[in-house]
C-alpha cells in the first residue's frame, strides 16, 4: 500500500465531504499480481482511463475504456465522476493508465466514492514490460517488493 490523502471538509451536521483528490491511504496491484488474479477467475473490474486511440492499440484482456486521462491529468476530476455508474460496485476495480499516475488520482476518486479501488502499478508499461518479461520490469518489480 502506497501513503496518499483525500482531503476532507467536515459539514455541520458532522458529515465528511471529499474536496480534493490529494494523497490519502490507497492500495496498488502489481502486474504479477493482477496476471495471477486473473489467471486463477478473480476477475476484477478493470478500468482503462487513458484515451480511446491509446486503449484501442494496446489494452488489457477484459478491460473497459472510460477515457478520462487527460482531464485528471489537468486535475479535472468531473468527467469521471459524471461516469461512475459505467463502473459496477459490487466488484472490485483496477484502475490502468499509461504509467500508474493518473490513475492514482481515479483511484482516490473511486476510493471517496465508496470503490474497492487499486492502482495498476506501473501503468499499462508496467503491464507490457510484465507480459515481455523485460529488464526493466524485473527491476521495477523488485523495488516494488521492497517498499
Amino acid at each position: 500500500m502506497r501513503a496518499v490523502s483525500v482531503g476532507r471538509r467536515v459539514t455541520q451536521s458532522g458529515t465528511a465531504l471529499h474536496t480534493s483528490l490529494e494523497p490519502r491511504v490507497m492500495s496498488r496491484i502489481r502486474p504479477d499480481e493482477l496476471a495471477d488474479r486473473l489467471d486463477a477467475g478473480d476477475d476484477p473490474f478493470l478500468l482503462d482511463i487513458r484515451p480511446e486511440s491509446a486503449y484501442e492499440s494496446n489494452a488489457i484482456d477484459g478491460s473497459h475504456n472510460l477515457p478520462v486521462y487527460d482531464d485528471l491529468g489537468r486535475g479535472d476530476e468531473s468527467s469521471l465522476r459524471a461516469r461512475l455508474d459505467a463502473v459496477p460496485d459490487d466488484r472490485d476495480v483496477v484502475v490502468v493508465c499509461k504509467m500508474g499516475i493518473v490513475a492514482k488520482r481515479a483511484t482516490a476518486l473511486l476510493e471517496s466514492a465508496g470503490y474497492d479501488a487499486q492502482t495498476l502499478a506501473g501503468g499499462m508499461s508496467g503491464w507490457s514490460g510484465y507480459q515481455r518479461g523485460s529488464l526493466g520490469y524485473t527491476l521495477r518489480s523488485l523495488w516494488w517488493k521492497l517498499r
